[in-house]
């Protein structure tokens, strides 16, 4: 009880004394929803547009010097600028493995993959309004031709699943568990797509991305053995959870022994 001496316990004084925590901000509803799905649109389709047009003004005798060298690069730039706003996936089967692993809430998988399968036919469409009719039907607007017959396909698919998957590997353990976590991420990811274009170029075009096929598909409408690109990076999504999941990962994204 309060008495006249002492006053209330709870009074003026004694709650100066108390130590008021303020409460954690919340982040806005836009940067927690809306603003990732801009990033991820934004950046597929200038990734898109700069790998797209490397791939229709390949100057002869570069090779796959120049495509490989217009992705990586390219790549590297939009992962160093949208990586704190949507983690930078700008593929869906990277999005894919992301969630497998635990870095991503399942919510937001399908306005990622809806914003990267946008972004990819925009950054197809720049393209096609940049270079020349001639060029552009040439090359079947970017979109991927190296499957000329079904002889090639398990070649093609197999190596759309390595490769994949080495680029996801690199993506997850550089990016999303903690005991390898690096801010090199975006150099690491920029090298793996460009070795893997020169190495499998010629295989199956290494587009380890649904939405580099997707985009130039839509726009060219160019959609021979496009199945490949989707199934190869997919299968190579879920095997990178597994291994990540089950044997690579560190204490707070594997399952078992923790």
């Amino acid at each position: 009880m309060a008495t006249a001496e002492g006053g209330h316990p709870f009074g003026k004084e004694a709650m100066m004394d108390i130590e008021i925590k303020p409460k954690p901000s919340q982040p806005h509803w836009y940067e927690r929803y809306l603003q990732p799905c801009v990033a991820e649109l934004l950046g597929t389709a200038l990734f898109i547009f700069t790998g797209c047009l490397s791939a229709l003004e390949d100057v002869e005798g570069m090779g796959r010097l120049q495509p490989a060298l217009g992705h990586g690069l390219a790549l590297a730039a939009s992962i160093a600028t949208a990586a704190d706003i949507s983690g930078a996936h700008f593929n869906p089967a990277v999005s894919l493995a992301v969630w497998l692993v635990g870095g991503m809430n399942i919510t937001m998988l399908l306005p990622y993959w809806g914003s990267q399968l946008c972004g990819g036919m925009i950054g197809a469409g720049l393209a096609k309004a940049v270079v020349t009719s001639q060029r552009y039907v040439a090359s079947h607007g970017g979109a991927f031709g190296s499957i000329a017959d079904d002889e090639q396909i398990p070649a093609a698919l197999v190596a759309e699943i390595v490769l994949t998957t080495f680029l996801i590997l690199v993506v997850c353990m550089g990016a999303i568990n903690g005991k390898t976590r690096t801010p090199l991420v975006p150099l690491h990811v920029s090298f793996v797509v460009t070795a893997a274009v020169l190495a499998g170029g010629g295989v199956s075009g290494a587009c380890m991305n649904p939405a580099r096929a997707f985009g130039p598909a839509v726009v060219a409408n160019y959609w021979d053995y496009h199945w490949v690109y989707w199934v190869g990076p997919m299968v190579a999504a879920l095997l990178s959870g597994v291994l990540v999941r089950l044997l690579m990962g560190d204490r707070t994204t594997r399952l078992f022994l923790k």
